[in-house]
């Protein structure tokens, strides 16, 4: 995937003003638990060093990038910090 045609937000813009599509936008099982991987490193990255990584997700108006702290990862989404949530079937990628 290239991220020069990704826009960069905020964390602080993603909650409530961004809508996310409906059905998961991987579809091959390999994807989606190497996506759950990732999430689960970032998560313990997050927690245990306060690092940041990079989620590409895909929203109504087109795919995202935000750079942030994984504080949790649930069965349905991602906690960022601020009480922000990325919903599991938006997230294209999760780069370390």
């Amino acid at each position: 995937m290239t991220i020069m045609n990704i826009t960069l937000i905020n964390k602080e813009d993603i909650r409530g003003k961004v809508e996310f599509p409906q059905n998961d936008v991987l579809l091959l099982p390999e994807e989606k638990q190497n996506r759950e991987k990732k999430l689960h490193d970032a998560m313990t990255l997050g927690n245990a060093y306060k690092g940041k990584i990079r989620i590409v997700f895909a929203t109504t108006d087109g795919d995202r990038a935000v750079e942030t702290t994984v504080w949790a990862a649930t069965e349905l989404n991602v906690q960022l910090k601020g009480d922000v949530n990325i919903p599991i079937r938006a997230i294209r990628e999760v780069i370390l």
